[in-house]
């Protein structure tokens, strides 16, 4: 049967031939292809997986605590602030340094008494807080961020279970409590809270308010260290003392209601 340009009394040309393709077998393909896809994607796996962001965190936290013992900031309690930081700007730089240090388990009644005696009772104060909030908002980032979904599912036990309920469910007040009567460690504190489903805005409120009256105290303290018999000095020990023993009651007191949950 002839097509329609012999009809028409013209020559016919054939189509050039298509160059054939050379066909990879799928399983080759498969393989090459997916092979470094597959080991990248375990290697992310592993390096994002809830026991290595905890080693992170373990790690970084050995890291800080060894910092600290090498650079000893009670030496400020001491030697004072380097003399070309003053004011408003030294007391920024302070509540930075405040905040880092609480990260590395610096005592803070060390800082605020250091607070106290470099900036005097109102800047130290100031100062203080800051670095308070500062360092509380670090840990829990750090805690909620590298430690929560490892540590999590170990929280088995009676009084882990209890803890962990009263701060996810009563956070901004088990947090005011915890602030206000010294007996917690700060940095404990943080990052217990951190591992609870506690939210963010509740743990630094109650952090910024409930660590008040303790840290005013101790700035005070540190700012008329000077004459020991002072009222202000005196007060600002009687505040000290009093929210430890009442603390320590409190904390007497309620062993029985964590032991029947």
């Amino acid at each position: 049967m002839l097509d329609a340009t012999t009809r028409s009394g013209g020559t016919a040309t054939a189509a050039p031939p298509v160059p054939a393709t050379e066909l990879v077998p799928t399983e080759f393909t498969t393989e090459f292809t997916t092979a470094p896809r597959g080991l990248s994607a375990r290697c992310t796996r592993a390096l994002l997986s809830p026991w290595s962001r905890l080693s992170l965190l373990v790690t970084l936290l050995v890291s800080a605590g060894a910092t600290v013992l090498l650079f000893e900031p009670q030496k400020l309690l001491a030697d004072g602030w380097p003399p070309q930081l003053n004011g408003a700007a030294a007391s920024v730089v302070f509540a930075v340094a405040y905040g880092l240090c609480t990260v590395a388990f610096v005592p803070r009644p060390l800082l605020n008494l250091a607070a106290g005696a470099l900036f005097g009772s109102q800047l130290g104060l100031g100062a203080s807080l800051a670095g308070t909030v500062l360092g509380a908002g670090i840990a829990f980032g750090l805690g909620r961020i590298l430690g929560q979904d490892a540590l999590r599912p170990l929280l088995r036990g009676r009084w882990l279970k209890a803890a962990d309920g009263q701060l996810s469910r009563h956070g901004f007040r088990s947090m005011m409590a915890a602030r206000l009567f010294p007996g917690v460690p700060f940095w404990a504190a943080n990052y217990c809270a951190s591992v609870s489903r506690m939210g963010w805005f509740p743990f630094l409120l109650a952090t910024g308010l409930g660590s008040i009256p303790n840290t005013a105290a101790y700035v005070v303290a540190g700012a008329q260290a000077s004459t020991p018999t002072s009222p202000a000095f005196l007060i600002a020990m009687a505040f000290i003392a009093l929210p430890a023993l009442a603390g320590a009651i409190i904390a007497w007191r309620k062993r029985h209601h964590f032991r029947d949950r």
